[in-house]
């Protein structure tokens, strides 16, 4: 660990160094300036390498236990280098330099040693990064574990909320006035309690069944631990593996199971529509049929009335035939004939007249004799008369 002790007393030197050439970089020329830059990369390169190799220390340091930092004498190179460092330490070595620079050598870290403790950091860190992910798989388990819970829990909710709403907010909705809403609300809630009931008795039962089960497996564990045949840890990493490999099944049927779940929920709400669709076709059929049906009536109804329409125009054909007949056959009489006929028709159309209101009259004179007789009749006390 001495090196990193070198390499950090470096810096300050690297830093000096890099002022100095700030100081007098005016006064090279434009090659050295590219030199200067390069060296400059050049430094930077190492100091992040350097800075890497420190962490790396750093941490390796951090791991080790605080005892074991104490000085001792080592046979060794690297515990000379060790001792050398602390006496340096204690001392003045600033004042001879070539004797530094000896010790120096000493104090650095062989390769092997570097690749020792690159290749401990290197485990280490992949034990870390194990670990972190085994907590990250248990994390994401659980995780997946809560997300599958809640999606069956999702499905649950909105199968009840569907049939809820089938069983009674339907029902409600269509007969508002029905008075037994709040008895059937009831009845559907005390029903879906006796089903949670039921189903935790029967989780209780199966709980006390695995209950049962360890016992009897911790009771031959324990027989097996009594009679010398002990797990071993290959034994137990089959038993991991065997119970990694049920997990996964598990899961899979779980996941299958969710996947039926979700399968049947979606085909009872095809089913539910397809239902209403039925029952909008059934009335649409009923309706077609009773408009089939008020056609059917209209049609014998026009048939009807086409035959009474044949008979009519038969009859009207008949008698414009006759009328065409007797048109053929007319004669025009003569102008005398005519007028003679004119007057006397005209005289018998007054005495038709005549004798019409003298009939009138005679009818209101009776009316009049009938009233007066039937006056004196209830004078004298017998029934009336009645007119002819």
């Amino acid at each position: 660990m001495a090196g990193l002790s070198r390499r950090s007393n470096r810096l300050p030197t690297c830093l000096f160094t890099l002022a100095t050439m700030a100081e007098t970089v005016q006064d090279v020329s434009e090659a050295d300036k590219r030199h200067l830059v390069e060296l400059v990369k050049e430094l930077r390169r190492s100091n992040a390498v350097l800075r890497a190799e420190t962490d790396m220390y750093e941490r390796y340091i951090s791991r080790l236990d605080p005892r074991d930092l104490v000085p001792q004498p080592l046979s060794d190179s690297l515990g000379a280098a060790a001792a050398s460092q602390l006496e340096i330490g204690g001392g003045r070595g600033r004042k001879m330099k070539t004797r530094t620079t000896a010790l120096e050598q000493l104090q650095r870290l062989t390769l092997e040693q570097k690749c020792d403790v690159a290749q401990r950091e290197l485990d280490e860190t992949k034990e870390d990064l194990e670990k972190l992910k085994e907590s990250s798989e248990r994390v994401l388990h659980n995780y997946k574990a809560t997300l599958e819970e809640a999606d069956i829990q999702l499905v649950e909710v909105k199968k009840a909320s569907y049939e809820f709403d089938r069983d009674v907010a339907k029902v409600l909705r269509e007969k508002r006035g029905v008075m037994m809403g709040a008895e059937k609300v009831i009845r559907y809630f005390e029903d879906r309690m006796r089903a949670k009931d039921t189903l935790v008795e029967k989780l209780r039962l199966k709980n006390a069944a695995l209950h049962v089960q360890k016992r009897k497996l911790q009771l031959q564990l324990r027989q097996k631990e009594e009679m010398g045949e002990a797990l071993h840890e290959v034994d137990f990493q089959q038993l991991k593996i065997e119970n990694s490999q049920y997990l996964e099944r598990i899961d899979e049927r779980n996941q299958d199971l969710l996947r039926l779940k979700l399968l049947a929920g979606n085909t009872l709400q095809v089913l539910n529509s397809y239902k209403k669709k039925l029952q909008s076709m059934t009335c649409e059929s009923k309706l077609l049929s009773s408009d089939i049906t008020s056609r059917k009536e209209m049609l014998v109804k026009i048939e009807e009335e086409t035959l009474q329409a044949e008979e009519e125009r038969a009859k009207a054909e008949t008698l414009n035939r006759k009328l065409r007949g007797q048109l053929a056959d007319f004669r025009v009489p003569q102008v005398l004939q005519y007028i003679t006929a004119k007057a006397s028709h005209s005289q018998l159309e007054q005495s038709v007249r005549a004798w019409e209101r003298k009939v009138e009259i005679s009818e209101m004179a009776l009316k009049t004799h009938t009233k007066t007789w039937n006056k004196l009749k209830e004078a004298a006390g017998a029934g009336p008369v009645t007119a002819w």
